[in-house]
């Protein structure tokens, strides 16, 4: 019995190496390509065997949550000669605007009637007049070096939004520098004597709004007087056409 078994054994020992013999000897063998300069898959097999490749798996990024990357986009800059080019003589530094120009009433002592405008171009300051020695003040813009000018005038005229038709010498003038100014501008936010003017007299000179607003306090204009927007709206309301002027 011992004998039937061992005999059987060692017949599949003997079948299963035959069986992987003849596996083996199926297998083409593996020769290397003559041109060991090409890339490693064409030298496998001399041409007469193909491996398998595999394509590696495209992962689509994931977004990373809360701690994502961001990529900020800023908002171009913009050179103070653009600036200086789009409204000239307004100061290219946007700063806010100091306290003591913003409107206020206060006293002041003064022999001219109720109603009346005052304007104080040494320390910026306009005053509209009122009754018990009491008077609305308004922060100003007021002629630069060589524009400044003095004089009592009345308001001949009130405008909304007013259109701007720049002086041919104030073209000739901007021209000179490179500033090159429209030869008419509608009213408009873009306008530079902003939502009101009052016209002075016959005179090219007026009270009116700007759309440069930090440059109340500042000597910056070709002579005429500008507010802030809402506060030319404020005095716009306040007086009439045949209010007194005077500009000192």
């Amino acid at each position: 019995m011992k004998q039937l078994v061992l005999a059987a054994a060692l017949f599949g020992i003997f079948s299963t190496a035959a069986l992987a013999d003849d596996r083996y000897a199926t297998r083409p063998p593996v020769v290397l390509s003559p041109d060991l300069t090409a890339p490693w898959i064409n030298q496998l097999g001399g041409g007469r065997v193909r491996p398998v490749v595999y394509q590696r798996p495209v992962i689509q990024p994931q977004q990373r949550g809360l701690f994502q990357r961001r990529i900020i986009r800023r908002a171009p800059q913009v050179s103070p000669q653009t600036v200086s080019a789009i409204n000239p003589g307004i100061p290219s530094i946007r700063r806010p605007i100091e306290p003591q120009y913003l409107p206020q009433m206060v006293d002041y002592d003064t022999t001219e009637k109720p109603g009346t405008i005052v304007i104080d171009t040494n320390n910026r300051f306009l005053y509209l007049v009122m009754q018990g020695g009491k008077a609305r003040r308004y922060g100003v813009g007021v002629g630069k070096p060589g524009f400044e000018w003095a004089g009592a005038h009345k308001i001949t005229r009130k405008t909304e939004w007013p259109d701007w038709t720049p002086p041919s010498e104030m073209i000739s003038r901007e021209a000179a520098k490179g500033h090159y100014l429209p030869a008419r501008m509608d009213g408009g936010a873009e306008n530079p004597l902003g939502a009101r003017a009052m016209y002075l007299g016959s005179t090219l000179y007026r009270i009116h709004g700007t759309n440069a607003p930090w440059s109340i306090g500042s000597a910056v204009s070709s002579g005429c007087i500008r507010l802030r927007n809402e506060d030319v709206v404020d005095l716009y309301d306040r007086v009439n056409v045949g209010t007194r002027v005077i500009v000192m």
